[in-house]
């Protein structure tokens, strides 16, 4: 079953004392002790970022590990991902993280990856690089379309409520049909797709919500369950 949970914000790293998102994550997995490798290629390889992730995922019923680019664990990346259970990747520039991903070949082994059934879940760039395009901040100036993987088809905007520039970015785009129709989520909202199809979409906020955009412009807010207690 192929799966993948995008993140328009939240998880360890934005809301590090709200588990809802990542203990979901987790729980999508059969093995009652998953193991979970942390990609932060978008972050730069951040050690900061990285011990983040430790410091949340050592305290659950977990095996962490993360993948560096700049320090790789070994030389065969594709043996060292395949093996495990959940691909969870980080935040930061996009442009970056798909230009590195290419070089190494990771493109290709996080298909091979979602083909084999590991979970694929990532937020922000983590989210963005699944579809076939994404709103990016890469460039520094602005907010600009972006092809990325292409495993989930149309576009997709992460932070929706948490960027004022988001929304109105994200409809100027595709009013001027320069990226395609898709998904925006806010803060805290997490979209899980098996195969092409999301399934279900869960927040960590009562108030976050996920958006279907579409050409000629059209919003329309989807369901969404929030794993907390109202």
């Amino acid at each position: 079953m192929k799966q993948i949970i995008a993140l328009g914000g939240g998880g360890f790293s934005m809301e590090p004392d709200n588990p809802l998102l990542d203990s979901y994550i987790l729980n999508q997995s059969n093995k009652s002790k998953p193991k979970i490798c942390f990609v932060p290629t978008a972050s730069g390889d951040s050690d900061r970022y990285t011990s983040r992730f430790y410091q949340f995922f050592e305290q659950m019923n977990c095996e962490p590990s993360h993948l560096s680019l700049f320090k790789p664990p070994t030389r065969d990346l594709a043996g060292f991902l395949l093996e495990k259970d959940i691909i969870y990747v980080g935040g930061g520039n996009t442009k970056n993280l798909l230009a590195l991903w290419k070089e190494w070949g990771l493109d290709l082994v996080m298909k091979e990856a979602w083909e084999q059934g590991i979970i694929l879940a990532g937020i922000s760039a983590g989210s963005i690089c699944w579809f076939e395009e994404g709103v990016t901040d890469s460039y520094g100036d602005g907010l600009e379309p972006l092809a990325c993987l292409g495993f989930l088809q149309g576009s997709n905007c992460p932070h929706y409520d948490g960027e004022a520039e988001r929304r109105p970015s994200y409809h100027q785009l595709i009013s001027a049909a320069k990226i395609k129709p898709g998904v925006a989520a806010d803060d805290g909202v997490a979209l899980h797709y098996i195969g092409q199809e999301f399934t279900k979409i869960v927040s960590s906020r009562a108030s976050a919500k996920a958006y279907a955009v579409e050409f000629p412009l059209k919003e329309t807010e989807l369901q969404t369950e929030f794993l907390g207690s109202t």
